[in-house]
């Protein structure tokens, strides 16, 4: 049971200020920080599947970017000669 620190209260005549900015705000920070507390560090298989995981994206990611690419060149070639 962690201490929750509340937003500093205001009366009910909130301004736009506090109730669209402040408050959202101030909520944000407190969850991101229980968040953090409650979070673990991966061991390295974890971390290691991870990156292999994230590898295999960027490059799967990036053929698919080159063929799209190498497609397109010879369809703008034919678009561009019957203009």
């Amino acid at each position: 049971q962690g201490k929750h620190v509340m937003a500093p209260k205001v009366d009910d005549n909130e301004d736009a200020f506090t109730q669209y900015v402040w408050s959202p705000a101030w909520n944000f920070y407190r969850d991101s920080k229980f968040l953090v507390r409650r979070c673990a560090k991966p061991d390295r298989k974890e971390f290691t599947k991870h990156v292999m995981a994230t590898g295999m994206g960027f490059v799967v990611m990036g053929f698919i970017g080159f063929f799209v690419k190498l497609m397109f060149i010879p369809i703008n070639n034919v678009i561009v000669s019957n203009l």
